[in-house]
């Protein structure tokens, strides 16, 4: 899903794969194997409302970043994935000039 935007490469940081598009991350894989998390980057202004859903946490460590991490449990919705993905690939994606 990740390598499939334009411009992306993956990058393993500390045994966990992020994936970057012009070597800024905007999406990583973390956590330990019984409590695995993704991470994603969001507007600083939109972080508030998905840490009201307990399904997310502040990621450490880039949190105050506007970073968001969704706990991998239960049933996923991957079509939500998608969207947080896109969304966090255009925070940081560069600029494309007219």
């Amino acid at each position: 899903m990740c390598l499939a935007l334009p411009g992306t490469t993956e990058k393993k940081i500390f045994d966990h794969p992020t994936f970057r598009v012009k070597d800024k991350m905007f999406c990583l894989y973390h956590g330990t194997s019984d409590a695995p998390s993704i991470a994603f980057k969001v507007a600083k202004t939109e972080q508030g409302i998905f840490l009201e859903d307990p399904r997310f946490f502040k990621t450490a460590y880039i949190g105050q970043h506007g970073w968001v991490s969704l706990r991998e449990q239960g049933k996923l919705d991957w079509e939500e994935i998608e969207e947080l993905v896109k969304g966090s690939y255009q925070l940081v994606a560069p600029r494309v000039s007219n």
